[in-house]
């Protein structure tokens, strides 16, 4: 009689908790240029240790159009509100969905490109010498820029530990060059709300165009001590940063 009364207790505990699993928005990862997605790996196990459904896509890199495309394919399998995270490039990728992103409901930046209307990467880097990481670039014949192993390790992986960064650096993905000079259309963040998480010794992307970025769009802002792979060496700060928005966002979009 005992295990008659208890069992369907127990079954509708499982029931709720397995709804409040549910209720969390998606969360969506864009990694950026010279990275793909296992660099979210570590926030991508927490964050499933906490309940949230998340896709970390692979971007092809060969054109911001191209990438574009592929982050709507993967919003448009995402069953209710999503959170859109992005990585440095990958920035730039979910900035470009502008005001037609059904699902969206927050946008965090990782020491990510947040161009406004008009700007471009190449417009915008050009405005400063070149980054320690991005000193040495090159283009290959097929016209995709690369990190030299060096300048990947000691600068774009710069607080990664060693044996990390070279296994970072062993999957490095170029980007088309024809990236660099796509123009910004009307910008994601001037329609969804935003975070942004500024790697303070970032040498890929200077910290105050960082900061730049979170100010004019009005980003909740955060800083932390990292270099420019803030998810792979700081995941815990990522992790936090991005749960905010979510349960932000949830507390504005409620899910049934």
């Amino acid at each position: 009689m005992q295990t008659e009364v208890n069992a369907p207790r127990k079954e509708h505990l499982m029931s709720t908790d397995q709804n409040e699993m549910r209720a969390r928005p998606n969360i969506v990862l864009v990694h950026g240029a010279w990275a793909d997605g296992s660099s979210w790996s570590s926030v991508i196990e927490r964050l499933q240790a906490d309940g949230y459904n998340v896709t970390a896509p692979q971007f092809p890199l060969t054109s911001l159009a191209d990438d574009v495309g592929r982050l709507r394919r993967v919003l448009a399998l995402q069953d209710g509100p999503t959170v859109i995270a992005g990585h440095s490039y990958g920035g730039q990728v979910m900035t470009a969905l502008g005001n037609d992103a059904p699902n969206v409901v927050g946008l965090v930046y990782i020491a990510a490109f947040g161009l406004d209307e008009g700007e471009s990467l190449g417009g915008l880097l050009a405005q400063g010498p070149p980054a320690p990481a991005l000193a040495h670039q090159f283009v290959d014949e097929e016209g995709f820029v690369w990190l030299t192993e060096d300048d990947f390790v000691n600068h774009f992986a710069r607080d990664v530990d060693p044996v990390k960064a070279n296994v970072l650096d062993a999957v490095q993905q170029p980007l088309s060059v024809s990236a660099f000079d796509d123009v910004m259309t009307v910008p994601a963040w001037k329609s969804f709300p935003a975070w942004y998480l500024v790697a303070q010794d970032d040498q890929a992307l200077p910290p105050d165009a960082q900061r730049m970025f979170a100010n004019r769009m009005g980003a909740t802002t955060v800083e932390a001590p990292s270099g420019h792979l803030a998810m792979v060496s700081h995941p815990a700060e990522v992790v936090k940063l991005t749960e905010t928005a979510a349960e932000a966002a949830l507390a504005v979009n409620p899910v049934c």
